[in-house]
């Protein structure tokens, strides 16, 4: 996801109890709601994320729905080996690096984004990044692309997680945002039809009542998070407006994942990948 915003200094803190997105927590539920799933099968919005206060982030659903476009192909181009698209949605990316001859993996919690990823002749599962995932420690490349970095409100906890994922020596592709913003946020899916409380003062953030963590960092806050902890930036550009930033992982940093010495350690991850099917499917060979 992503969209051009004006810069607010304003920012409603998440609670620290939200924790990391998982199958069937509520921040990875929404993506899986009406608005989004409605969204993607008529390939435009509106939608939105509707802070608590009010304010809107358009998502750019037209641009997701279509082929890949100059800024992704510059990002694409920096992918190396095997790559892992975290937040595939409808699969331009997946779809684009397969015709480019990678070994390409899109995961998105929404059934409706996996399904048209599999229509357009992607590779792509129903998972959270923070499920168990194929080829955990052996990924080439991860990709963070339209907003992605701000999944379950927690950079430094997905950076932690895409370290497990990656293979010594990887390199993460995150889309960050301009300027030097740090924002977390709690947020719900809004397709503009009528304020989600009903009324057009604030939400309500009740237990159930949809809204999640997100956050929004700009690629020195993101430098910020991941130098201390083994990453080193080997790329920033900027592309039709949209910035991005690519850190390789120290090869000297192993992950437990990485370092456990497994039955299945040899293991390829192009025998993992799925068969033409979404859901929770077991993994079959390709």
């Amino acid at each position: 996801m992503s969209g051009t915003v004006p810069n607010r200094s304003v920012l409603t803190p998440v609670p620290p109890e939200t924790g990391r997105p998982g199958t069937g927590d509520p921040d990875t539920v929404p993506w899986s709601t009406d608005p989004y799933a409605n969204a993607l099968r008529n390939g435009h919005g509106p939608l939105f994320l509707r802070r608590t206060d009010g304010w809107l982030l358009p998502l750019d659903v037209e641009r997701w729905c279509k082929g890949a476009d100059p800024a992704d192909l510059s990002a694409l181009r920096r992918c190396e080996g095997p790559v892992l698209d975290i937040g595939c949605g409808p699969g331009r990316l997946v779809t684009e690096l397969a015709a480019r001859g990678h070994r390409a993996l899109g995961i998105d919690v929404s059934e409706t984004a996996v399904d048209h990823t599999l229509r357009i002749g992607g590779s792509a599962l129903r998972r959270s990044v923070f499920d168990p995932l194929p080829g955990e420690g052996r990924w080439g490349t991860v990709l963070l692309i339209d907003g992605n970095i701000g999944i379950g409100g927690d950079p430094h906890g997905l950076l932690l997680r895409t370290a497990e994922l990656l293979a010594p020596g990887g390199l993460l592709i995150a889309e960050t945002v301009s300027p030097d913003i740090d924002e977390r946020v709690l947020v719900r899916l809004y397709d503009g039809r009528h304020a989600p409380d009903g009324a057009g003062g604030p939400d309500r953030t009740d237990a159930g009542d949809g809204h999640f963590p997100w956050a929004r960092i700009g690629t020195p806050a993101l430098l910020r998070y991941a130098q201390p902890n083994g990453w080193h930036p080997v790329d920033q550009w900027v592309a039709d407006g949209r910035p991005f930033v690519a850190l390789r992982r120290d090869r000297r940093v192993r992950t437990v994942s990485q370092s456990a010495d497994t039955a299945n350690s040899a293991a390829v991850i192009s025998s993992q990948f799925p068969r033409k099917t979404s859901g929770e499917s077991p993994l079959a060979g390709s």
